[in-house]
This record gives structure tokens, sequence and C-alpha cells, in this order.
């Protein structure tokens, strides 16, 4: 629906889409903002529910088409203004606010969880993410400390797999896990110096592979739930992978045919 055109970036509606750039706003409102015709377009791909678009009036004719798809006001804005409300150094042209998705429990989150243990850099929470749902994980499980997964660079870090797989946040984590163990599922922890992933025997049943912080790794009340502690072997002169490298490595590891946790498939 056509929106009058918003000149002022005093203007409240600019306002308040401003905020949902900090935890605190997308809190209080319910929404997430999303920034940029794919990302845009995957989320109304993934059913989420837009309320207002702010769109780049000189730019009007090429996102025509986008702009017909939605179902809210749509506002033309100066250039100016959409970058009052955006978080990228470059506004890519368009944005839109949309009714941040559920959370799901997580026992609800399927039998291949990935679980991050404070992970707090966003771009490693949204690559981890979208590694998750491209090596066929279920369910994204967030502890205390991670980046919030609302956040506009995480989103953006997840190419739209936020949007898609299921995630739940934990402030205990150790609390979650405790829960989930006792309810079948294996705990398998990420951790150096632990046994070499590629000569573990391969066990079937649901399982939650946890994914420590760079700086600390895995804290120890999580540490001291693992069935089995697993670390990727450092055949070279790196003492270590970053966060979200090891995570993707472990994940279609564990998911690949014969050496899986095959997750009652």
């Amino acid at each position: 629906m056509n929106g009058e055109r918003i000149a002022s970036a005093r203007n409240p509606l600019v306002q308040e889409l401003a905020r949902l750039k900090t935890a605190r706003g997308r809190k209080e409102t319910g929404l997430m903002p999303v920034e940029g015709e794919k990302m845009l377009l995957e989320a109304l791909r993934a059913g989420l529910r837009p309320e207002v678009l702010l769109y780049d009036e000189e730019r009007a004719g090429a996102l025509a088409g986008l702009i017909a798809m939605f179902r809210c006001d749509a506002h033309p804005v100066p250039a100016g203004v959409l970058a009052r409300c955006a978080d990228t150094v470059t506004p890519q042209g368009c944005l839109a606010a949309f009714h941040i998705p559920p959370e799901t429990a997580p026992e609800a989150l399927g039998g291949r969880i990935v679980a991050l243990d404070g992970v707090q850099d966003p771009g490693n929470c949204g690559t981890i993410w979208r590694t998750a749902d491209a090596a066929g994980f279920t369910g994204i499980l967030f502890g205390g400390g991670c980046a919030d997964p609302m956040s506009g660079k995480v989103q953006r870090a997840t190419m739209g797999s936020g949007f898609r797989l299921p995630y739940a946040r934990a402030d205990r984590l150790s609390g979650a896990l405790r829960a989930l163990k006792e309810s079948g599922w294996r705990i398998l922890v990420s951790a150096l110096g632990e046994k070499d992933v590629y000569r573990r025997e391969a066990r079937p049943g649901p399982f939650v592979l946890v994914i420590g912080s760079e700086a600390r790794g895995v804290g120890e009340e999580v540490r001291d739930l693992a069935d089995e502690r697993l670390m990727l072997p450092m055949r070279g002169g790196a003492e270590s992978l970053n966060a979200a490298v090891a995570a993707g490595v472990l994940m279609y590891e564990l998911t690949r045919p014969g050496g899986q946790n095959s997750a009652g498939e």
C-alpha cells in the first residue's frame, strides 16, 4: 500500500524505526529491521509479517516489483532519511520493519541442534546459523552472553537462514542442555585437546553440538554435561580456528553419510 512521502529524519515513524537498531527497541516493539532487496525477499518468502517499508525515492522504479509485494504502508523517502534508520554504512535502498519470528522451546528445535555458548561476534553467530541451515541442522540455541539473534548484523550474516531455521534462547545454557540431555539428546562439545572428531563412532539419536567463544571456549558447566568432547585436529601451525569455521566443519562431519549422528533417520 502506498504511503505518504516522508521528508524528515525527525518524523516519528523514522525515529521509531531507528530505535529498532537497539536490542531495547526491538524488545519493546516486537519488530526487527531488515535491509536490502535480497533480505526483504527472504523475509517475505519465510512468511514474516511486515509492518512498514521505507524505500529510496530515487530508486522507486527499480524497486517497484518488490514494493508491490508488501501488504503494508510503503513510504518513499530521501536517501538521508533511509540512512537514519539503517545500520549499514551504505544503505541498500529499502528497509522494512518485520514482526520478530517467535522463539521455539529448546526441546522443539528438532534432533540436530547447534548451541552457542557466549559467542559474542555477530558475524560468527549469523554464519553458524546459516551453515546450520545448509548442513541440515534443525535448530539453533543461543546461550547467555551471545550476540542478539535479531540484530541486523547477525541477520545479515545468516543471509535469510535466520528467518527459516528455528531458534531458541536460554540465559543459562547449562540448564537448557541438562533438560535436553535428560530427554534423550546427546551433548557434544567442541573443545581443544579432546577426541578427534574423525575418530569417533557415529551414534543414532538426537544431539546438540555446542560451540564456545574463541576467547574462552565452552564454559565449565556446559563441558561437564558433555557426552563427548570433540576437537578438529590442528595439523599445521595454527593453534585454533575461527568459531564459525570450526562449527561448519563439525556440523558437516556430524551429518555426513556414514559419519553422522543420524538423529533417528
